[in-house]
């Protein structure tokens, strides 16, 4: 008789042992499905927002998630791309510009209308022999800009910086009366009077991090220039003797 009784005491406890035991594993599973499930729609929110992104692995890279950069695209035609004529820009220059200035005195005198556009962190300004660093507000924004979209765009595509070079910004009456003895293609009526105008030239660069090859870094930056013109924000034209990007804000 008490063997029996030992016997259905253990019989007992083994069976609510049982019973516990499996009641804590079902919550276990039960909690872990549910954290599965929850890191599952975490993860596919974080891949509709990443999608296409790229997201920072080390200093003047990026790279998007499948470990791969922007790839470096250019513009098809260069001049097809960028055809803005003199006729184009001047229409532009006389809205937004100022009155043409006659000479470096007369470019001091008038500060109050224009802007110094002298070393920046985005931009590089080329030893000026034709021409005064300054510009209208209005372009110095752009130059800002355009050089801002520059660094932006190596960083996606993990190029090392870069400057860009600015050539030739306002010029005086006389710098063009000058220019026109050796340069065909310095008009009388310049864009560059008015302080609209900016020349950046694409088979040079400042190296910030290290050089690049410069045609690399002309591809970039017409995807930049593109895009700018597209956006209703300058007019360009791709000028092959002078080896530069002529540009006036709009």
């Amino acid at each position: 008789m008490m063997h029996r009784q030992l016997t259905k005491r253990q019989f007992l406890l083994a069976f609510f042992a049982t019973v516990f035991v499996l009641a804590v594993v079902k919550h276990l599973v039960i909690n872990t499905h549910n954290d599965v499930q929850e890191k599952q729609t975490e993860l596919a929110g974080l891949s509709e927002q990443t999608q296409g992104q790229y997201v920072p692995i080390a200093a003047g890279t990026l790279q998007n998630v499948s470990g791969k950069y922007h790839r470096i695209l250019s513009v098809p035609n260069y001049k097809v791309a960028f055809p803005d004529s003199q006729s184009v820009q001047i229409q532009a220059a006389e809205q937004w510009g100022v009155k043409p200035v006659k000479n470096r005195e007369d470019a001091e005198a008038r500060k109050r209308e224009l802007v110094y556009v002298g070393e920046n962190p985005y931009y590089h300004v080329d030893r000026l022999a034709s021409s005064i660093p300054y510009l209208v507000p209005r372009a110095a924004v752009l130059l800002q800009d355009i050089g801002q979209a520059f660094y932006d765009s190596l960083y996606v595509k993990g190029v090392p910086f870069n400057q860009l070079i600015v050539t030739s910004v306002l010029r005086s009456m006389d710098d063009v009366e000058k220019l026109q003895r050796r340069n065909s293609n310095a008009t009388e009526n310049s864009c560059h009077l008015y302080g609209t105008t900016f020349d950046i030239c694409y088979n040079r660069y400042n190296p910030v991090e290290r050089e690049v090859r410069n045609d690399t870094l002309k591809w970039i930056l017409s995807e930049v220039l593109r895009d700018m013109r597209q956006d209703g924000r300058c007019f360009v034209k791709y000028e092959v003797k002078q080896g530069c990007f002529h540009m006036t804000v709009r």
